[in-house]
């Protein structure tokens, strides 16, 4: 990485800090305008397009647009892909980050499991997300924090405002699943947290994957209702 490259970015990150103080207001008048534009999009895809359109395939409309539109901003505004949590460098911080938090989630999932006797442990679904999961946690990652996360900083900086907007939109897009709502704004506040401090999709990912994977082996299945969201959620 270049100096200048890194000057540019250290000094987008003092920027972030502060309550982002030295960002003018129209910037963050495009950011609330493009996080709620993305979101917007996902909620399409989730109530209406499920709901009217003949086939699956009409849910690409509303989410390629909504990835298209992240594309292109990140290239207006010369987010690198470094910047945007596309690297491994610092791997190693965000898994210590997420270590501790994900161990104890861990312990109070399967403990619950037991208790209600809901501990299910069924090779080929396991192999299934295996396969899937990590790609598909990946996908939302960099939504949410890549892109969604970016935005809040620059309308309310690093801290918990932006903290708290990012797993609000994250519980909002996984209603009105109410035991998947819970864990997702659970989940939705540590991830954002670790990216604003070590920005690393990959490890996010995993995380996300890994997490999802205790979640949905531990709770009983008809509580998750298969982890539906939308108006998949209803039958």
């Amino acid at each position: 990485m270049s100096r200048a490259t890194m000057n540019a970015e250290l000094e987008k990150e003092k920027m972030m800090e502060d309550g982002g103080s030295g960002i003018v207001a129209s910037e963050r008048v495009l950011a609330a305008w493009e996080i709620a534009s993305v979101t917007v999009s996902v909620l399409i895809a989730e109530w209406i397009v499920l709901t009217f359109a003949g086939s699956k395939l009409f849910l690409t409309v509303p989410i390629a647009l909504a990835f298209a539109l992240m594309f292109l901003s990140h290239i207006a505004r010369r987010e690198s892909a470094r910047e945007i949590g596309w690297r491994f460098d610092n791997f190693g911080q965000a898994a210590r980050l997420l270590a501790l938090p994900m161990i104890v989630i861990a312990i109070v999932l399967i403990f619950t499991g037991v208790l209600l006797k809901s501990i299910r442990l069924e090779r080929e679904q396991i192999l299934g997300w295996l396969a899937w999961l990590p790609i598909w946690g990946l996908a939302q990652q960099y939504a949410l924090q890549g892109f969604i996360n970016r935005r809040a900083q620059i309308l309310y900086g690093r801290g918990w405002r932006s903290l708290l907007l990012v797993a609000l939109i994250f519980t909002l897009l996984h209603l009105p699943n109410p035991w998947l709502s819970v864990a997702t704004f659970a989940g939705g506040l540590l991830w954002a947290y670790v990216y604003q401090r070590a920005p690393n999709l990959p490890a996010l990912a995993l995380s996300h994957a890994v997490m999802s994977m205790i979640l949905a082996l531990s709770l009983p299945a008809d509580a998750l209702n298969s982890l539906r969201v939308g108006i998949k959620y209803f039958g």
